[in-house]
């Protein structure tokens, strides 16, 4: 078998992770990117004039919000805002499926081996991302400050890390960093001054935004691109990274984001029912309530991960129930609110693409 050869320069779309402490700046600096849509996974984009998709409720949302990006490609950058908050939805997930109440409940550091598992196939949803929509992918993550000890020396030192994996077990940080194009760390630039004339007293100054590109002691950063060591933080410092990509232009229309929260008043539909009576040949018009009234009720009252996936997949209560009772789980006139709450997240909301298929081929009626 012979394969092509090439070489040279390839331009395209790019992986970014960018992190720094709380309030550095990094939602305004991540919306600098080209036409940016954000997955605010946290809220943190409320202050700013940003396109955005839904606040993912549930890991599932999150992984059908990439593939429309995908699908309809409608933006040159899709940020997800922040990293560590996905990551929990993902903890989350793996331990609903697992009937587990937190990832310590696993043992051993299986809980993590699962959730890297995860986020590992999340990441290369997100290479998708960029090799099919030719979408750059910018993931925002607060730091955390961590111990660390050279193998070969002695001492420990601080050091600036991902706030992902809270266990040194945890593999989720560093996959990431080895998935990403370009790795940058923002902070303050602070020195120390001496306030007397022993030089035994001194107070930080400065205080400067700068973001680091290269790996230190105190820190994790790389980049492919010979960028200085130091730079201002500023998009402009790293802008003419991302002008040499190609457009994509969005095959499908992204249709507006409505709100498929349920309406307060209920909706009544006349239905003229022309009915022929033996005796007379009378016609009569009956008026019948729009059933959506009851259907709203019902769902008012289940967990918002629930109906945010029922919602967007236009899963009706009743199919729920008449899937669940055709698997044996409860009686299909128990309403799906009296499940055991760890039913629902670990089978309706944990495996929801295997419910979503069962209602679909053995439910609905096409």
């Amino acid at each position: 078998m012979n394969f092509e050869i090439t070489e040279g320069v390839v331009n395209g779309a790019q992986k970014v992770v960018f992190y720094g402490p709380e309030g550095i700046g990094k939602t305004k600096f991540a919306s600098k990117f080209p036409d940016p849509v954000f997955i605010d996974t946290e809220g943190s984009t409320k202050k700013y004039n940003v396109r955005r998709l839904p606040k993912p409720t549930s890991w599932q949302i999150l992984i059908d919000e990439v593939k429309s990006v995908i699908n309809n490609r409608p933006c040159k950058t899709l940020v997800i805002d922040t990293a560590d908050w996905a990551e929990r939805l993902c903890t989350e997930a793996v331990c609903s499926r697992h009937g587990k109440s937190g990832v310590e409940e696993f043992g051993y550091g299986t809980g993590y081996t699962y959730v890297a598992e995860e986020w590992g196939r999340f990441l290369n949803l997100l290479q998708d991302v960029v090799d099919v929509a030719n979408i750059n992918v910018v993931l925002t993550a607060h730091a955390i400050i961590r111990k660390f000890e050279q193998p070969n020396e002695m001492g420990a030192y601080d050091r600036y890390e991902l706030k992902l994996g809270k266990k040194t077990t945890a593999q989720t940080a560093p996959i990431t960093k080895e998935w990403a194009d370009m790795v940058l760390f923002a902070n303050y630039k602070t020195f120390s001054v001496a306030v007397d004339d022993k030089g035994k007293k001194h107070k930080a100054q400065g205080g400067q935004r700068v973001m680091y590109t290269t790996h230190h002691p105190c820190w994790d950063a790389k980049n492919r691109d010979d960028l200085p060591e130091e730079l201002p933080l500023d998009y402009s410092a790293i802008a003419h990274l991302f002008n040499n990509q190609t457009n994509v232009t969005p095959t499908v229309a992204v249709p507006p984001v409505t709100n498929t929260t349920p309406q307060q008043q209920p909706v009544v539909e006349e239905i003229k029912v022309e009915k022929e009576l033996q005796q007379g040949g009378i016609q009569e018009t009956v008026l019948t309530e729009n059933a959506n009234v009851v259907q709203q009720a019902v769902e008012s009252k289940l967990p918002k991960a629930l109906k945010d996936l029922m919602n967007q997949a236009l899963v009706t209560e009743k199919e729920i129930r008449r899937a669940v009772s055709m698997k044996g789980y409860y009686p299909e006139d128990t309403p799906v609110e009296n499940y055991d709450p760890n039913f629902i997240n670990g089978v309706l909301i944990g495996a929801w693409p295997q419910i979503l298929e069962f209602i679909n081929t053995n439910v609905r009626e096409f």
